[in-house]
């Protein structure tokens, strides 16, 4: 599956400008998912918008709510929210520069891959690379994507570079309160020694190969075997289920079950409660209007059959 560029633009150093894509350098397709399926029908389980006593409501209906205090939100509206992003850039400057060991581990979020949009770019795009390799440097810039800005980090990586996306300051939490209570006395020196030469003897360059996700192997191994099994349960949903309307419909058919259920033999149905929030009378009234017309027309009727017997017996 080729990937797809993630952002287009140039990667500038002072006057010189490299155009370049950013790449995801993470792999999703490896990654089992699940859906949740309702055993009974086979049918997806999907999940709606909905609020206490009102039932579903449409997404333009929706606004975000900021806590400020137990049960109290700050409404506020898309537009507003909207307002405030910032336009996408498609520029990307390195404005500084710092040794590579410099940058804690803490500090990395995501890695993508920074490529030449063409052969016209490569040149500078090796210059780039083979600088800051030489000089065992890491440069800083900003990229403003999807209406964010996140703090980069450019390096070499082979023969190419890797972008990292950092951590801002406030998104890391302080470390010493964590680690105020481990005490600062030296460690014992007979068992750091022992410790270092056990170091020592285990050290070797690093290689993600010879490491193994056993979990995500065991279940792949799992589904692979369930696959080929003919006595494997299975589910099979047509198009109508990618559509909300069939929860509509599932939902409405469970409804008639119930009622069905909640209904008395000889098709007298039991007193139905009253929904939760509508407003209804303490006490029925004594004619509805449907039944004073029952009424009406039963005593016309009577009165022209009566008529109709007089005219015929004079």
């Amino acid at each position: 599956m080729a990937s797809r560029a993630l952002w287009k633009g140039q990667l500038r150093l002072s006057l010189v400008s490299i155009p370049v894509e950013i790449h995801s350098a993470r792999r999703s397709d490896r990654k089992i998912t699940f859906r949740q399926i309702h055993k009974p029908s086979g049918m997806r389980v999907r999940y709606e918008k909905s609020v206490t006593g009102v039932g579903p409501v449409k997404s333009e209906d929706i606004m975000k709510g900021y806590e400020v205090s137990k049960d109290e939100y700050v409404l506020l509206e898309p537009d507003e929210i909207d307002a405030i992003k910032l336009e996408t850039k498609k520029t990307l400057e390195l404005v500084q520069f710092v040794d590579g060991a410099e940058i804690a581990p803490i500090w990395f979020d995501r890695p993508y891959y920074v490529v030449p949009t063409d052969d016209l770019a490569e040149d500078a795009y090796r210059v780039v690379r083979d600088a800051l390799r030489n000089s065992g440097k890491v440069g800083l810039g900003q990229l403003t994507m999807r209406g964010r800005e996140a703090l980069c980090a450019i390096r070499p990586c082979g023969d190419g570079l890797l972008m990292e996306t950092l951590h801002y300051e406030d998104d890391i939490r302080d470390a010493e309160p964590m680690f105020s209570g481990i005490e600062d006395d030296p460690a014992d020196a007979d068992l750091l020694q022992v410790a270092t030469e056990l170091i020592d003897r285990k050290t070797a360059p690093f290689d993600a190969g010879a490491f193994e996700d056993h979990y995500a192997a065991a279940l792949r191994d799992l589904v692979d075997r369930k696959v080929k099994s003919r006595k494997t349960p299975r589910a099979t949903t047509d198009e109508s289920d990618e559509r909300p309307e069939a929860t509509n419909v599932v939902d409405l058919m469970d409804a008639l079950r119930a009622s069905l259920k909640g209904s008395k033999a000889g098709g007298k149905a039991s007193a139905a409660k009253p929904a939760a929030g509508k407003d209804t009378p303490d006490k029925p009234s004594k004619k509805t209007p449907a039944k004073s017309t029952a009424k009406s027309s039963s005593k016309s009727s009577s009165k022209s059959t009566a008529a109709g017997r007089r005219k015929k017996a004079s």
